[in-house]
């Protein structure tokens, strides 16, 4: 009895295991955006300026007054990754301070320094995004220069280096890794928003745990949600095997896997939208959509029409798409009905011919447009066919095989492409540009290999 417990217990655990349904791995190259990051938010400037001001505690130097901060120098910024625990950072900077000595003669002392800190990465419990906080700060003087008199180095530069720069300086400058580190923060901030896809639902990026860190990357596990407009939830495929990258990309570099059991649920939300109806009688290349055409593949159609009346054709998806990858090849799987309709005059509703059940491949190329994942498909092959009802009598469905064909290629993959326009969101994280990644289809999956340009 306890063996069977224990099997059940085991079975249960292994059930309810959530594997990730994409993938992110960041490396140096991304995160080096610290740099630009303290660029643009002038923190360093911002903390000069604060220099001039009356610290609280902080007691006036004797000998030395009027005390300010100016020509802070652009910072250099080194980083590296510490395994499980997030980056340490260094920032290498100088900058001047001046005031007035005692004797009335102007004091200018450059200091060149180090900023140090580790940056730990965490999951925000509220709202389920990273976060950097930092911890244990240190400001180390690398060199001191001052222009004062000889006579007063031993006395009054050590006793500012003592009472000002080492005690001072930590205060002045390590809020600037924090202030810094809310300014990465923020691009953090719309990462588990919901993104629309068109008027049909949302998907959203939703972080698994807290990411992990080591010595050459930083990887964060998605649990994407694929949610319906009205609510339901659309839940992603087994796909068979753990989400995993593959090797051979430079150390160092970043990437997004996006696996095939996601991009299928996201086209699940556009199922509907794959439905047509075509009343169109001359459509690209094909022959005039009538009676007369089509009985030249069906001869029955002849006889239960001696005269040619227009068609119309009603093709649905009646299973969820679904996206296949095989490494350099991509697979969208679709099985439809397809219904021909002949028209009748006097304002009565057409009459089915026949319905038929279809299922063809696409082959999809992926490119990225303005941020978003985007997909154009071409005939790959029709795969079946195979005869549901008919008004006209029994007959070969197989003779129509070129005819469904051509008519798949001109007049329904068009419209796929058109709805696919409406493009599958890319996570949204530290202002990333995906315009510039390289894609690539490996087995079971799209890599996008990110690129700051």
């Amino acid at each position: 009895m306890l063996r069977i417990l224990c099997l059940a217990l085991c079975s249960l655990l292994t059930g309810t295991r959530a594997d990730p349904g994409a993938l992110l791995r960041l490396g140096m190259d991304i995160m080096n955006q610290v740099q630009s990051a303290m660029d643009e938010s002038h923190i360093l400037e911002k903390m000069a300026a604060e220099a001039g001001k009356k610290q609280p505690g902080m007691k006036p130097i004797k000998g030395i007054t009027n005390l300010k901060v100016k020509d802070v120098q652009l910072p250099v910024i080194t980083l590296n990754f510490v395994p499980g625990v997030g980056i340490f950072q260094c920032v290498s900077t100088g900058m001047t301070i001046t005031g007035k000595s005692f004797m009335g003669g102007n004091v200018e002392i450059i200091v060149a320094l180090n900023i140090t800190a580790t940056n730990r990465l965490l999951r925000d419990e509220e709202t389920g995004i990273p976060v950097f906080k930092s911890e244990g700060c240190e400001v180390i003087l690398v060199n001191v220069k001052t222009n004062l008199p000889s006579n007063m180095l031993p006395k009054m530069v050590n006793k500012f280096l003592d009472s000002t720069l080492h005690k001072v300086l930590p205060g002045l400058m390590c809020p600037a890794i924090d202030a810094v580190l809310v300014y990465v923060n923020r691009k953090w901030t719309n990462l588990s928003d919901p993104m629309p896809m068109g008027q049909m639902g949302t998907v959203k990026y939703v972080l698994m745990s807290t990411p992990a860190t080591t010595a050459s990357y930083i990887q964060l596990d998605f649990s994407p949600v694929v949610q319906q407009q009205k609510g339901k939830t659309i839940k992603l495929a087994d796909a068979g095997e753990a989400l995993a990258f593959p090797e051979g990309y430079a150390k160092g570099s970043s990437q997004l896997l996006l696996p095939a059991t996601f991009l299928s649920a996201e086209l699940a939300l556009l199922q509907k939208s794959f439905h047509v109806n075509v009343q169109d009688t001359m459509i690209g290349e094909l022959p005039p959509q009538t009676t007369e055409t089509l009985a030249r593949f069906i001869p029955e159609v002849a006889v239960a029409y001696p005269k040619s009346k227009p068609l119309t054709t009603q093709i649905k998806i009646k299973k969820p798409p679904k996206v296949t990858m095989k490494t350099g090849k991509s697979l969208l799987h679709l099985h439809s009905t397809l219904e021909m309709f002949a028209a009748r005059w006097r304002g009565k509703a057409p009459m089915s011919l026949f319905l038929l059940e279809v299922h063809f491949n696409l082959k999809v190329q992926y490119s990225v447009h303005e941020n978003q994942l985007q997909m154009a498909t071409s005939l790959d092959r029709l795969l079946s066919l195979s005869q549901k009802s008919s008004s006209i009598g029994n007959f070969n469905e197989k003779e129509l095989t070129g005819f469904i064909t051509s008519y798949l290629e001109e007049a329904y993959i068009p419209v796929v492409n058109d709805v696919l326009q409406v493009g599958l969101p890319l996570p949204d994280f530290l202002a990333m540009n995906y315009n510039l990644a390289e894609l690539d289809i490996v087995e079971n999956a799209l890599m996008l290999d990110l690129k700051l340009g």
